[in-house]
């Protein structure tokens, strides 16, 4: 298979921002296996580099991205064995990658996301769609469940019984629905999503890096359930002696904008 047949996932650097953008031509960035490498590899690269504050994922040609390449299915899925590897050795420390980042992670969403599409979605931490973007996972057709390591991140999204909905009936539908269901964290003009995800992530990038990376560990902990251990208080009370909390503290009693560092 060739590279151009395979599909790209680009990545773009601009000041403490990145752009990660599925790139495969023709077919609605339809994920390949290439490309799930890829995007594992660069949120690998991405994770560290300690200059970055936010991420932005998107879809190049106004989608976001139409699932996993399907014709690729007859020869990495042809039986159990392959079915298997598929699912937990390509797609699942793909997924893993973007959801350990420690940076957070924005989606900017246009067009299609459906399957594949929408579990790289629900890896990020925020996600912006356009009016007319298209939600779904429709493998319900192709005659196979959702595996565990992408359902997860569905799950810990909208819950079990969003979750079911979404998966028994199969049903492609639209941003306002997903909005609805927590799917989706703001709806804009499609004229306006690129320009809304930038505007988050610089709002993200001009507070304290340390401080989000916290909020990203300890949500996901407190998510798991169960007490926190006295490791885990003392991760999150580590800020306390931080540059940037003296900072903030000191800019806000000056009345002047805090430069952090993330020290």
């Amino acid at each position: 298979m060739t590279e151009d047949v395979a599909g790209r996932v680009l990545l773009q650097r601009e000041g403490h921002l990145a752009w990660v953008t599925l790139s495969h031509p023709g077919r609605l960035n339809a994920i390949s296996v290439n490309m799930w490498g890829e995007l594992r590899d660069v949120f690998t690269r991405i994770a560290q580099d300690d200059a970055l504050r936010c991420v932005v994922v998107r879809g190049e040609g106004g989608n976001f991205a139409a699932g996993a390449d399907i014709r690729e299915f007859p020869v990495e899925r042809a039986d159990a064995a392959g079915v298997q590897r598929y699912h937990r050795e390509v797609l699942a420390p793909a997924l893993q990658a973007v959801a350990d980042c420690p940076h957070p992670v924005v989606a900017q969403v246009e067009g299609v996301c459906v399957g594949g599409g929408l579990e790289i979605a629900s890896q990020c931490d925020l996600r912006i769609a356009g009016e007319s973007a298209r939600f779904g996972v429709p493998i319900n057709r192709l005659g196979f469940p959702m595996a565990p390591d992408e359902m997860r991140g569905l799950l810990g999204l909208v819950g079990r019984a969003a979750t079911l909905a979404i998966l028994l009936e199969g049903r492609v539908f639209g941003a306002a629905e997903a909005h609805a269901l927590g799917l989706v964290t703001r709806v804009v003009a499609d004229a306006d999503v690129a320009e809304q995800a930038r505007r988050s992530a610089e709002r993200i990038a001009q507070g304290a890096p340390l401080a989000a990376r916290i909020n990203k560990r300890l949500s996901a902990r407190l998510a798991r359930g169960g007490a926190l251990t006295e490791d885990e208080y003392q991760d999150y009370f580590s800020y306390a002696d931080s540059r940037d909390h003296k900072e903030g503290v000191r800019a806000f009693l000056a009345g002047v904008d805090p430069h952090f560092s993330g020290d």
